[in-house]
């Protein structure tokens, strides 16, 4: 975040004391504190460029959700329940992020098509138990709980096999997308 500009010169309090006897202007200290102010423009300014135009106009709000073991809904797949985190309204549809409640027991001929998402950012942590998935270029791979991955754009993966316990938290951008079934 960067810092707040200053509206008027008068508004800020000169740095430091009255010059001791002896000392210079130039002294050592008054010269690391203007590097200090350039590195932070700097560093301010290499922030803003970091984000895309269309981020920095995005206004975001604050949202707050607490938990409640009856806000899980049906998501797409019978498979899974999820608990939105109100993300989404608050960063205008720019950010998605749910826990994923897999219900048991898992039937591997049901979960395990092909498929990928038209997102642009995916990102997966086990809550709970564990996640077994096959990823393109990567193989099968088990998530157990504190696990945590990124899926790359339009990655074809599958979900083989979960714990009966398992819950994941995801984060995705856009919030809205489309899954491509493969199979």
């Amino acid at each position: 975040m960067a810092r707040p500009k200053h509206k008027s010169k008068q508004a800020r309090k000169p740095q430091g004391g009255p010059l001791k006897s002896g000392a210079r202007k130039g002294n050592r200290r008054s010269a690391s504190k203007a590097a200090r102010g350039a590195n932070r423009s700097t560093r301010a300014g290499a922030r803003a460029k970091s984000h895309s135009p269309k981020q920095a106009r995005t206004k975001h709000t604050f949202v707050a959700v607490h938990h409640r073991p009856d806000a899980f809904e049906q998501g797409l797949r019978r498979y899974a329940q999820y608990r939105d985190l109100g993300i989404a309204g608050a960063t205008n549809g720019m950010v998605r992020a749910h826990v994923i409640k897999m219900v048991p027991p898992c039937d591997p001929a049901e979960v395990s098509k092909r498929h990928f998402h038209e997102v642009d950012f995916q990102m997966v942590y086990v809550l709970k138990g564990w996640i077994k998935g096959e990823y393109e270029g990567a193989g099968v791979v088990t998530m157990r709980e504190g696990s945590c991955w990124l899926q790359p754009p339009k990655i074809k993966h599958a979900v083989l096999d979960y714990s009966d316990d398992c819950e994941l938290l995801e984060i995705i951008m856009p919030a809205d997308f489309e899954t491509v079934e493969l199979e």
